[in-house]
């Protein structure tokens, strides 16, 4: 489990992903040794990484849930195949293993979104169903992380953390990132803290326009810093995905009010017979009941719902 260091400096990188070690150790109360050394070992230990992405809804891609039942023998391999690809963001197995959940970003074909999102995974006897459903929209989910995280510090010190709030521009037209820019990304979606250097090294630019260029697209809302960690050392025990069918004229109440359970990490409509997506997070099988049971039957608008267990995560960005 981690101690009040560790979970403070897991705020704060939710807070800010490139906050320097000195500004988080000060606000922290221990020295940048104590820190860097912290952060060193939640890496090794609990999987800790900040990862650059582009934010939901702000550049010109498009993203969906993908599900695939295959056979137990092959769905890890599969899952461990999907997990490698740049174009993955999610990866999940579930359902005793023969199933696997994915988030797949898509380059939009022609301004349409693209017929064939699965094109590219392998066609093998072993993957028996495919469905891909369209994220519309995401109420829960990357910019906005489950509070189990963000709870170690107090409001004064996370706004000696925070950074201005991003310009976000609700356009018609979304931002559709240079190939310098797309380099960029790449660096930063294996290390959201890679120095100034590395990313000018791969752009081409000089270290000051690599700076210049990335709090840009952060000013703009384009790209966030996300934290990925192994939530078994905040006390997750177990991992729920929920498929939801809610009549239309309620979707945005519910998908709001279950955005604000605190057992919940992700909630996004979608497209499919299932119009709701979420996850949630519990301490054990009776903690999970409770919340089926208890905050999710109350919303009275859920007409179907199917819970699938998630055993293994090979991809959390």
């Amino acid at each position: 489990m981690l101690d009040d260091v560790d979970r403070g400096l897991v705020h704060a990188l939710h807070i800010d992903g490139r906050a320097p070690f000195a500004r988080i150790a000060e606000v922290l109360g221990v020295s940048t040794q104590t820190v860097t050394r912290r952060y060193q070992r939640l890496r090794r230990e609990a999987g800790l990484r900040v990862v650059g992405l582009t934010t939901p809804g702000q550049t010109a891609d498009s993203r969906w849930m993908v599900r695939l039942t295959a056979a137990p023998a092959t769905a890890g391999d599969i899952a461990r195949s999907l997990a490698r690809r740049p174009d993955t963001s999610w990866v999940r197995l579930t359902s005793g293993g023969t199933e696997i959940v994915a988030v797949v970003t898509a380059p939009m074909a022609g301004g349409s979104w693209p017929a064939l999102v699965l094109h590219d995974i392998p066609r093998t006897a072993s993957i028996s169903t495919v469905s891909a459903h369209a994220l519309l929209h995401t109420y829960l989910g990357g910019p906005t992380t489950w509070p189990g995280r963000t709870q170690a510090l107090d409001h004064a010190q996370q706004d000696r953390l925070s950074r201005p709030a991003p310009v976000v521009e609700c356009a018609p037209e979304r931002v559709e990132l240079n190939p310098s820019e797309q380099r960029m990304l790449a660096v930063l979606t294996r290390d959201g803290r890679a120095a100034y250097g590395e990313l000018a090294a791969a752009t081409g630019w000089s270290a000051a326009t690599a700076a210049r260029r990335l709090s840009d697209l952060r000013d703009r809302g384009v790209i966030f810093f996300d934290v990925e960690i192994d939530d078994t050392h905040l006390g997750v025990a177990t991992r729920t995905m929920l498929w939801l069918s809610v009549a239309p004229a309620d979707l945005d109440a519910t998908a709001r009010a279950i955005a604000g359970h605190a057992e919940v990490a992700f909630v996004a409509a979608i497209t499919g017979t299932y119009n709701l997506a979420a996850q949630v997070l519990s301490s054990g099988p009776a903690a999970l009941h409770g919340y089926l049971t208890g905050p999710l039957a109350d919303l009275g608008a859920i007409r179907a719902i199917e819970t699938t267990p998630v055993l293994q995560t090979l991809k959390a960005l």
